[in-house]
């Protein structure tokens, strides 16, 4: 069925800011191509949420200027908390759509490890991303919001690991909104070449209280085999973004991918975070953890599905909601025929801190094989009264006992990050939400 949706660029205009960019061809054409199948190809359907009437498609301007940083010391206070300034060897800041800062070791370049913004390693490393920007996890034409994404990319992040280089030390990536009409198409990239080790951890921050743009973002995993992935984000956009946010995993035999997902916009925001384990004896961890407050809607898909022998996939997501936040929780474990031997976990908890506020844990098994192990758990509920009652006996007062309730209900994912500024940073925004 044909949707026609107003876009906010023509063709032309996509072609010409590629252009611009002085991307080749095939990138160019790309772009061209998608906001032409952006005009006919329907919206994503989350199950239980209706985005009708969200706007996707309109924003104030496609790309913002941006002064660069010549150093750290011009971040601002909030900016600095999330970052080690003396001990954070490779960074990347990009600041609204431009790269605003960037340093990377000298033993990664003498490894080959590349890690710059997307567009420069659009026109830089050509062959190497056309190979794999979105060829395998995540395809231009599966619905409208790919489709507008591929046209419109206006930043992110390019991270290419050889064979046999494991990095030892976490490569930190920042992504600062600061401008009110700022619209964020960012793309990650992250391709692990076979028998390499990398971890990423990034961190989106607003510093404005109200945001007139989008926020489509599409970050792809590609882990070839016995590759091994660590990969953070925690995510903090301010109200008034529509935000799409897709997580793809690609992961070949033998490999493995941990995510730590800390998702706190207070935009409303439809997330998919899916992991496919191609290869036999691949592994995906996935550990998540949402706040929703105020009047938020959000619909968080999270699935791994199982394609080789052997396979393992664990998804654990706890939510914490209140005011009159709307929150729905997908787990979907999917075990395809032929993928003997697998396992597929998964647990979804929701915490309800106000009258008003609703969450709904929905786990989905799908299996197509006869020799596998799965199992699923799911709860939504208010603060255990005991739990309460028990800190209090102990001197608390009833908001202390709560708050750390809150806490030890989402440290599994909270402690899973590997940056320290990143894992204050997270426990910081957590205590303001709930507060």
């Amino acid at each position: 069925m044909t949707v026609e949706t107003k876009l906010a660029l023509s063709a032309t205009e996509v072609r010409s800011f590629s252009q611009s960019n002085n991307e080749p061809a095939w990138f160019g054409s790309l772009r061209a191509e998608a906001i032409e199948k952006a005009t006919e190809l329907p919206m994503p359907t989350p199950d239980k949420t209706n985005i009708t009437k969200w706007n996707f498609t309109e924003f104030p301007q496609h790309t913002v200027e941006s002064a660069p940083f010549s150093s750290l010391d011009e971040l601002s206070a909030e900016v600095k908390e999330i970052i080690d300034i003396e001990g954070q060897e490779n960074l990347y800041i990009q600041r609204n759509n431009t790269p605003a800062f960037i340093k990377i070791s000298d033993e990664l370049k003498e490894q080959g490890v590349i890690f710059t913004d997307i567009l420069t390693a659009v026109r830089e490393h050509s062959d190497l991303v056309q190979k794999y920007f979105m060829t395998e996890a995540v395809k231009v034409d599966e619905h409208k919001l790919t489709a507008y994404h591929a046209a419109l990319v206006n930043g992110g992040v390019f991270l290419y690991v050889p064979k046999n280089v494991v990095v030892e030390k976490p490569l930190q990536v920042v992504f600062l909104n600061d401008n009110e009409d700022a619209s964020l198409f960012n793309h990650v990239l992250v391709v692990a070449d076979a028998n390499s080790a990398v971890t990423y951890v990034q961190t989106y921050v607003s510093t404005v209280e109200q945001s007139n743009g989008q926020a489509n973002l599409i970050e792809e995993v590609i882990a070839l085999d016995n590759a091994q992935v660590t990969y953070g984000s925690v995510d903090v956009l301010a109200k008034g973004f529509t935000t799409y946010v897709n997580r793809r995993g690609h992961i070949k035999r033998d490999a493995k991918v941990d995510w730590a997902l800390g998702l706190m916009n207070d935009s409303d925001t439809i997330s998919e975070s899916i992991t496919h384990l191609m290869g036999d004896g691949s592994l995906a961890n996935t550990k998540i953890v949402v706040v929703g407050r105020e009047e938020q809607k959000q619909n968080f898909t999270t699935e791994i599905r199982h394609w080789g022998k052997n396979s393992e996939g664990f998804i654990l997501k706890h939510g914490v909601m209140k005011d009159s936040a709307q929150t729905i929780f997908n787990g979907i474990g999917k075990i395809e025929h032929g993928a003997s031997k697998s396992n597929a976990v998964q647990e979804s908890r929701v915490l309800m801190l106000s009258e008003g506020a609703r969450g709904d844990a929905n786990p989905i098994l799908l299996i197509d094989e006869d020799d596998v192990m799965a199992g699923h758990a799911a709860s939504v509920g208010r603060v255990d009264p005991i739990q309460l009652y028990y800190l209090m006996s102990r001197g608390l007062s009833k908001a202390e006992a709560e708050r750390l309730v809150i806490h030890g209900f989402l440290a599994p994912v909270v402690t899973s990050l590997p940056i320290e500024s990143v894992k204050n940073q997270l426990t910081k925004v957590i205590e303001g939400k709930v507060r």
